[in-house]
């Protein structure tokens, strides 16, 4: 896999979830009413998984996820099952755009470390057997910085949150050792949180810290946890601002993180939402080093079905392209299709249809 292994992103990438098919659904409802086993449920996700790689494959995407579908939400069954950390039933879900989310979160309970039975790695492994060679296996899990969410640091656990942020860091050093030992090559971390931090709606964790002090501090995190990332394992981050049921969570233009997450980031590629005006303009991206990250730019939406203009996609990318060069950028849409098990409102057709397109206007783009 090594050998073979082009620079991650991708010309023509993707964030990672798919919308559940109707059987995925079914099944899984059948296995919270006690009508199915586990094993009868993982059956189903393995089918569906096996159909969504052929599918990634065959509309000519060069790294292939499982599509989240073994998870619920893009963050809590990964956060969840980490050390010290559970999930429960808030009062209140999450608001995306006036709409209220499931009330499943998660609350810190103990002291965190990796869980080296987490079940993402047995399903990475099992995820790479079924795409065997045929492309990039490409595994999505939340970022450290998530754990800074407002409400989950318990202050009686740690109260300094420094101390907080020193054990996360070693958390997802384990994470990524245990991943790269399992075969990732390619991994991408998924952060609302830092985006948000970028925006004038988003509420700060209440600590004392200042916005530009958490901004340093959740690009610490991210460099520490990668501070012994093997040469040849890729890792991006995405940048979301919420995705629920094609309702978003807040506005805001990289302009408060670009100096520093752009400027100091040791990774490999940006995700960038940059599908509407909520994301304000490319300028931001000056910050990237010439010859550093790659850029993905999601002028593509992921929350309708409607194909965009092509002369406005490559309008975009010749845009983008005044603050870091064209080969250092990217195509993609600007999030998943399904950040949680309901799925934005788009078909499955249109889903597949938004990718190809993509697929295809790279190649007309960077050849």
């Amino acid at each position: 896999m090594t050998k073979t292994l082009v620079k991650a992103p991708f010309k023509a990438d993707h964030v990672g979830s798919f919308l559940r098919p109707d059987k995925l659904h079914e099944a899984r409802k059948d296995f919270k009413d006690g009508k199915i086993s586990a094993k009868a449920l993982r059956e189903v996700e393995t089918i569906e998984i096996k159909r969504i790689v052929d599918k990634q494959i065959e509309v000519g995407l060069q790294a292939v996820t499982d599509g989240e579908f073994r998870r619920s939400w893009w963050h809590l069954d990964f956060l969840e099952n980490l050390n010290g950390i559970e999930g429960y039933e808030k009062e209140k879900g999450y608001i995306f755009d006036g709409i209220e989310t499931d009330k499943h979160h998660i609350r810190n309970t103990g002291k965190i470390s990796f869980n080296q039975e987490h079940f993402f790695v047995k399903d990475f492994i099992d995820f790479k057997e079924i795409v065997g060679g045929r492309a990039i296996p490409k595994q999505t899990i939340p970022s450290p910085n998530q754990l800074f969410e407002a409400g989950i640091r318990n202050p009686a656990i740690y109260p300094d949150i420094e101390e907080f942020a020193n054990d996360i860091i070693k958390t997802y050093q384990d994470a990524v050792k245990a991943f790269y030992d399992a075969g990732v090559r390619y991994l991408q971390l998924d952060d609302v949180y830092i985006a948000g931090l970028s925006s004038p709606d988003f509420q700060l964790i209440d600590d004392g810290y200042s916005r530009e002090q958490l901004i340093d501090l959740a690009v610490r995190v991210i460099n520490g946890a990668l501070e012994a990332k093997p040469e040849d394992l890729y890792v991006t981050i995405h940048l979301c601002r919420g995705n629920y049921r094609s309702a978003w969570a807040f506005t805001g233009s990289y302009a408060e993180i670009a100096p520093t997450l752009f400027a100091k980031g040791n990774v490999d590629g940006f995700f960038l939402e940059y599908d509407d005006d909520r994301s304000g303009s490319f300028e931001p991206l000056h910050y990237v080093p010439e010859g550093g990250a790659r850029v993905v730019i999601g002028a593509v939406t992921s929350k309708s079905g409607k194909l965009e203009d092509k002369e406005e996609i490559k309008s975009r990318i010749q845009a983008a392209s005044e603050f870091v060069p064209l080969e250092q950028l990217c195509l993609s849409p600007q999030c998943g299709f399904a950040s949680t098990h309901h799925g934005n409102q788009l078909t499955e057709d249109e889903q597949w249809a938004k990718l190809k397109y993509i697929a295809d206007l790279a190649k007309e783009i960077w050849g």
